[in-house]
């Protein structure tokens, strides 16, 4: 267990500085303290452990294995076992020729000097196993838990292997990180899907398709999910089993290293979708049971084990579980050159109830500090923010919760638990419910700009109006969710324009555009979606015949110049590169001072620009007043209708609005404006 040795000093000070932030925590002045104290206390535990954090927190450089020069040291934490043997092809399968020794943490290590030709004891790219006995005389073979490379072959069996990887021509790095973007234009992607054709996409296609992309796109962070091994493709990357190895599905970890380098190349930032909130439950290719007991890496049952997810759940009390952890953060920064990460399952870490078991949150700030918080995983997080932000300043940190809780993206500097940027997982879940429960006629604008704007002022949001969540079997991408089934026969430019599909091109462009002008600080797009990407995601597995048809990105689509995805690729492209130029996503929250039900018409001002959108279905506006704040010259910079998004055309871009006098919309002085029906407008102001 962790002493207690918190400074309330230090928290005391820190906490204040929190709550001038929210006076509204005033009153949880003591739980905030115990939050940030127990966070002090690990800390401190870690930095006075053995040689520091620093070097506490670099455990692949000692654990796994590692070669120096003239030989390779095998450790491996495994306390519940007897004895331990390290057998591979390089001994033949030999059972016991190799047994390691064990020392007084419970380590069992082995040193493998060079052959006589000084050649490593054990080839590059060949099996290995870990053999332990177990006090009871059962032997049982593991797959290492640090091991950098494990592998599938499914004529054989479904079971990974372990493969020592120590290639002789290490990869070097040819391009830095860029400098850490001001804001977040993120585009999410997982690699095995992204290829039109009906198999596992790779590294090195990503790197050659779909980069370029990325970049035309004007998106300045990739995110990649699914990078830590995973048994079950169809589990989207969430049930990892080896924390060290990239995913060998999708290439070798050199293909990884280019693919990132070729992005920093392009001058786009990097983030890893980590996983340390969960584990996969196999045992014998995972950490479930490692030792042969339920409580090494994970809390025993039933506190270990997460009902709906059906994965394992970590000890972070365990300072050889936190190294395995951090150690983890820092292998993948300091081998693969990624710049951050996207921690998942946050909400999950946060509560002992796991946000689960009908749970819900309403906002009331008795959820966040009752006896429910998990003060030891929130520990965790919080010194993973400290030692990632100190070591790294250049690296980003995004949680994804969907509690609210206050403070967790506030620096821990000021009393708060150190992440950048949180998901604003209430957004999709709007715009879901309005296009799949509610006639168009019925959306509420009022409801749309609060569920837009509702977050708090200090810490920064991503908005994204879907993810990979939102595409999964039983759920569909927003364009399908708008144009259905006619997406397969209308989507043709020689095909007639159904009121259906004009309607899905008109909304799909609004709905991105002004949940990226409105929705936060940053701003994401998942692998596909930026085109309309039709269907859902169906990963092959039994229950669809392990079928790929629904588990690939049809690129296809956008770059045919006789169909209608390209006009929403365009788009995607115009809006972001405004962005770039306009800087919205860095400005002060959107100021809405204008909405009306009747008209299905919003107005607001962000980033020194004025911004218009009418969601009427049916009737457009002519000299509709706009308020605004500046006098002068108003000029359109991006409208939804042109013809090259797929739009009518309706409006002359050369027109110039000229400021008038006279108070609306709580301004001094309007425009007026033609805003056709499900249309949006931006303006930039000149003199």
């Amino acid at each position: 267990m962790i002493p207690n040795k918190g400074d309330n000093n230090i928290a005391s000070e820190r906490i204040d500085k929190l709550i001038e932030l929210d006076p509204m925590l005033t009153q949880y002045k003591p739980q905030l303290m115990k939050r940030y104290n127990a966070y002090l206390d690990l800390k401190n535990t870690l930095e006075h452990y053995g040689d520091g954090l620093d070097k506490f927190s670099m455990g692949f450089k000692e654990y796994g294995l590692n070669r120096i020069e003239d030989g390779i040291w095998y450790r491996e934490w495994a306390p519940g076992a007897a004895k331990a043997f390290l057998t591979g092809e390089f001994n033949k399968w030999n059972l016991t020729s190799h047994e390691m020794t064990r020392n007084q943490n419970d380590i069992f290590e082995i040193f493998l000097p060079n052959n006589e030709d000084g050649t490593p004891a054990i080839k590059h790219n060949t099996r290995i196993k870990l053999c332990l006995i177990l006090p009871t005389g059962e032997r049982v073979f593991r797959v290492p838990a640090w091991i950098k490379r494990a592998t599938q072959n499914l004529k054989k069996s479904e079971i990974y292997q372990a493969v020592y990887w120590d290639p002789p021509t290490p990869y070097v790095f040819k391009n830095k990180s860029p400098p850490k973007p001001t804001r977040l234009r993120i585009y999410e992607a997982h690699i095995g899907i992204a290829s039109p054709e009906l198999k596992i996409a790779s590294y090195k296609e990503f790197t050659q398709n779909v980069l370029p992309r990325i970049k035309y796109l004007n998106y300045n962070t990739l995110q990649i999910m699914a990078v830590m091994e995973h048994p079950y493709y169809a589990s989207f990357g969430y049930q990892v089993s080896s924390f060290f190895a990239p995913s060998s599905r999708f290439g070798t970890p050199e293909d990884l290293m280019e693919l990132i380098d070729t992005a920093h190349g392009m001058g786009i930032y990097v983030l890893l979708d980590v996983v340390h909130s969960h584990a996969c439950k196999n045992t014998n290719d995972g950490l479930n049971h490692f030792d042969g007991t339920d409580h090494q890496y994970f809390h025993p049952y039933p506190r270990g084990y997460h009902a709906v997810w059906k994965t394992l759940l970590f000890n972070y009390t365990s300072l050889e579980v936190l190294r395995f952890l951090l150690s983890n953060l820092r292998y993948w920064i300091e081998e693969y050159h990624f710049d951050g990460f996207r921690f998942d399952g946050v909400t999950s870490m946060l509560y002992k109830h796991h946000g689960i078991g009908g749970t819900e949150f309403t906002g009331n700030y008795e959820e966040y500090f009752s006896d429910a918080t998990d003060l030891e995983s929130l520990s965790y997080l919080m010194v993973a923010n400290d030692m990632i932000h100190e070591l790294y300043p250049n690296a980003v940190t995004i949680a994804e919760d969907v509690s609210g809780m206050p403070g967790l993206c506030i620096p821990l500097s000021k009393g708060g638990c150190g992440f950048d940027y949180r998901l604003g997982m209430g957004i999709p879940d709007m715009w879901i419910n309005l296009i799949g429960s509610r006639r168009e006629e019925d959306w509420p604008m009022n409801d749309i700009c609060w569920t837009l704007t509702n977050r708090r002022n200090d810490e920064k949001t991503i908005a994204y109006c879907e993810s990979h969540d939102q595409a999964l079997v039983g759920d569909k991408t927003i364009a399908f969710w708008l144009m259905d089934k006619e997406m397969y026969d209308y989507m043709s430019d020689f095909s007639k324009l159904t009121p259906l599909i004009e309607r899905g091109l008109a909304l799909h462009k609004m709905i991105r555009l002004i949940t990226s002008g409105l929705g936060g600080e940053s701003y994401l797009n998942f692998i596909g979606n930026e085109f309309g990407h039709p269907e859902w995601l169906d990963f092959p597995r039994k229950g669809n015949n392990n079928s790929f048809q629904y588990a690939r990105r049809q690129f296809n689509l956008p770059d045919d110049p006789l169909l209608r995805y390209r006009y929403l690729y365009e788009f995607d492209r115009c809006m972001n590169e405004l962005e770039e130029k306009y800087n919205w996503l860095d400005s002060p929250q959107g100021d809405i001072h204008f909405t009306n039900q009747i008209d299905k018409v919003i107005t607001f001002e962000r980033g020194n620009l004025l911004w218009v959108f009418n969601f009427h279905s049916w009737k457009s506006f002519a000299d509709y007043k706009v308020g605004t704040r500046h006098v002068g010259i108003h000029d359109i910079i991006l409208n939804t209708d042109n013809k090259k998004f797929g739009g009518f055309g309706r409006i002359d871009e050369s027109c110039r609005h000229f400021s008038q006098p006279g108070r609306f919309a709580n301004r001094d002085q309007f425009i007026k404006v033609y805003i056709p029906n499900r249309t949006a407008l931006v303006f930039k102001y000149s003199d």
